[in-house]
C-alpha cells in the first residue's frame, strides 16, 4: 500500500511497558511489541520514550535536540550556554539502518539552569526549563528540542518504529517504563520533529487518532505561554497536561477529567457534590477538552496512564503479569512478549488507566 492511495483513519499504534516496582529493563521487548503492529504505520515516524534510562544524571534535565545544519547547532548551544551549566554534551549514539535517511544532527545534552538567572526570574527549574524549551522551539528555526526531561528521554526520527529503535540502539538502555509509537500521518507532515513521542519536561505522549478540537485547544494553552510549533494536533496534548499539573496543581484524576470531562447527561446522573465539581471543572477549562477519536499513552515521573476518548473510538487494550503492566493497540501485541498475562483488561471510553510506580504511591 503506498501512501496517498488510501486514507486509513484507524491507522497508527501505540504500545507501553510499565514496570511498578521500578525494576528496569531494556527496549528490546517495547521493539518487538510495536513491530507486531507494522501495517498501522507507514513509515513516516515511529518513536520510543524511556524512564529511569539515565541514573548517572538523573539530576539533570537531558536536553534531546534536532539540528538541520551546524549553523543552527552553533546558535543554539550559544543559547543553551548562557542559560545552563552543560554537565556532558554529545552525538546521541546510532547506528546505520538503510531505511533510515536524511537524519538530522541528534544531539544530547545533560544540564542545569543558571541559578542566578532562575532566581532572577522567581521561577522554579521546571520552569525556566520549560520556557528556553518553548523558545528554541519557536525562535531557533532548524532547532528542535525533542525531549527535556530527568532521567527519562525521547527517540523519535521518520521510519518505522521498529527500525527506528534499532537506529537508536535501545537495547543498550534501561527503565523501567517504556513507550512507543508507529506512525500513519493523515492530516501533517511526516518528518523527524512531527514524530511520536512529544514530550515537555517529564511528560511524554504517544496518540493514535485525530484531535479535532486542536485549534480551541492551541489556543487555549498559547494564552499560558505556549507555543506548538510541530506541526501536529498531538503536540497539545502534551502541553495541556503540563498546564493543568505542573502550572495548575489539578491532581492528575481531576486533570484527566478535564481532558476527557463527562459527557453533560453522565454529570446529571452524579450525587449533588460530585455534579457540582464536575460541572465546575468542565466550566472553567471547557477549551482544554479534548475531542475526537484517540487512544493516548501519557508517561511521567510517577507511572503511566492509557487513556480513550469518550466513547472510545480507538482500540485500547491493558494486561498484567507480575509487577509489570502492558498496554497496546492490539492485544498480539502485548501477547508477544508476554504469552501468558495474569489478566486482560479493555479499556472503557473516558476512563483513565493509572498505574504509578510503588515508591511514588
Amino acid at each position: 500500500m503506498k501512501e496517498g492511495q488510501v486514507r486509513i483513519p484507524s491507522g497508527c499504534a501505540i504500545s507501553g511497558i510499565i514496570d511498578k516496582k521500578g525494576n528496569r529493563f531494556n527496549g528490546t521487548d517495547i521493539i518487538k511489541s510495536i513491530a507486531l503492529m507494522h501495517e498501522r504505520s507507514n513509515g513516516l515516524g515511529g518513536g520510543f520514550a524511556g524512564y529511569g534510562i539515565y541514573p548517572q544524571y538523573k539530576d539533570f534535565f537531558a536536553l534531546h535536540i534536532f539540528y538541520d545544519n551546524n549553523q543552527i547547532k552553533a546558535k543554539t548551544e550559544e543559547f543553551l550556554n548562557e542559560h545552563f551549566e552543560i554537565e556532558s554534551a554529545g552525538n546521541i549514539p546510532t547506528r546505520k539502518v538503510p531505511s533510515i535517511k536524511n537524519k538530522p544532527l541528534i544531539w544530547r545534552y545533560f544540564v542545569l539552569p543558571r541559578i542566578y538567572k532562575v532566581r532572577n526570574l522567581n521561577m522554579d527549574e521546571d520552569e525556566f526549563t520549560a520556557r528556553c524549551v518553548i523558545r528554541i522551539n519557536k525562535e531557533f528555526g532548524g532547532a528542535y528540542v525533542f525531549s527535556s526531561g530527568k532521567n527519562m528521554g525521547a527517540f523519535k526520527g521518520v521510519g518505522y518504529p521498529e527500525d527506528i529503535g534499532n537506529f537508536y540502539m535501545l537495547e543498550n538502555y534501561e527503565g523501567y517504563i517504556w513507550t512507543a509509537h508507529g506512525r500513519f500521518p493523515t492530516n501533517t507532515p511526516g518528518w523527524w520533529g512531527g514524530a511520536h513521542p512529544f514530550t515537555m519536561l517529564d511528560w511524554s505522549i504517544v496518540h493514535n487518532g485525530e484531535i479535532s478540537s486542536y485549534d480551541a485547544n492551541r489556543r487555549f494553552v498559547e494564552m499560558f505561554g505556549y507555543n506548538c510549533s510541530l506541526q501536529t494536533d498531538t503536540e497539545v496534548i502534551t502541553y495541556l497536561l503540563d498546564l493543568l499539573v505542573r502550572k495548575h496543581k489539578l491532581p492528575m484524576e481531576k486533570a484527566l477529567q478535564v481532558l476527557v470531562a463527562p459527557f453533560w447527561k453522565d454529570i446529571e446522573n452524579e450525587n449533588p457534590k460530585k455534579a457540582q465539581e464536575l460541572k465546575a471543572l468542565r466550566t472553567v477549562y471547557s477549551s482544554a477538552l479534548i475531542n475526537g477519536p484517540f487512544s493516548i499513552l501519557i508517561g511521567y515521573e510517577d507511572g503511566l496512564i492509557a487513556l480513550n476518548d469518550r466513547i472510545k473510538l480507538r482500540s485500547m487494550v491493558s494486561a498484567t503479569k507480575g509487577s509489570k503492566v502492558y498496554f497496546a493497540s492490539e492485544e498480539s501485541a502485548i501477547r508477544v512478549i508476554c504469552p501468558e498475562p495474569e489478566n486482560i483488561y479493555h479499556p472503557k471510553g473516558g476512563e483513565p488507566v493509572i498505574v504509578k510506580l510503588e515508591a511514588k504511591q
